[in-house]
């Protein structure tokens, strides 16, 4: 198996709609603005959302995972409307396993650009490059059993539910959970 450093994996995508790119420094308050306009639907969801976090902290984040895209340790990709440049949301992989390989998307998209298909075409995007670039044989999408948009994109995609593990864990307000698994695995 080849090191992940010395994988060659191109850090920007493109859709019919849509320029996907890596963060780069500096792109944390243009994050931390669509998060905050969508603080009450992500924090439903999303543990690192609850607090909303500050600027800062969103531009740690992105400069964390423009190194983990260096060092090939996770792929988090920046949504943008080609026809705007407006920034939509991030979809990326982690939970990575080189040696299967296989990856695990996760997305969220700023509320006020939901419901019009760009999240399926963005993971979708990003599915692609986990089979291409990747070479997965296996890729995955989990989310919260009541997340139904999260859940739609994975059926769109073509992802199968697989199972759901009931109460797996307890979200971040101390609830339990149940986490539906979708899967898209390669033909044996």
């Amino acid at each position: 198996m080849m090191e992940p450093i010395l994988l060659d994996v191109p850090a920007e995508l493109s859709t019919e709609r849509l320029s996907l790119r890596i963060p780069r420094f500096g792109d944390g308050a243009m994050i931390n603005e669509a998060i905050v306009e969508s603080a009450v639907e992500l924090a439903r969801w999303m543990p690192w959302a609850h607090p909303t976090p500050d600027v800062d902290n969103t531009e740690k984040w992105a400069r964390n995972a423009a190194a983990k895209f260096l060092s090939r340790e996770a792929f988090h990709f920046l949504i943008f409307l080609k026809s705007t440049g407006g920034y939509l949301g991030t979809c990326g992989m982690h939970r990575l396993n080189l040696k299967t390989p296989m990856v695990e998307i996760g997305y969220w998209m700023r509320t006020s650009e939901c419901g019009k298909g760009y999240m399926t075409e963005a993971a979708g995007a990003v599915a692609g490059f986990a089979r291409e670039w990747l070479k997965c044989v296996r890729v995955e999408i989990r989310c919260n059993e009541h997340n139904i948009a999260s859940r739609r994109v994975a059926e769109r995609l073509g992802f199968q539910l697989e199972g759901m593990l009931r109460n797996d864990s307890r979200d971040h307000f101390d609830q339990l959970k149940n986490t539906c698994i979708y899967g898209w695995a390669r033909a044996s």
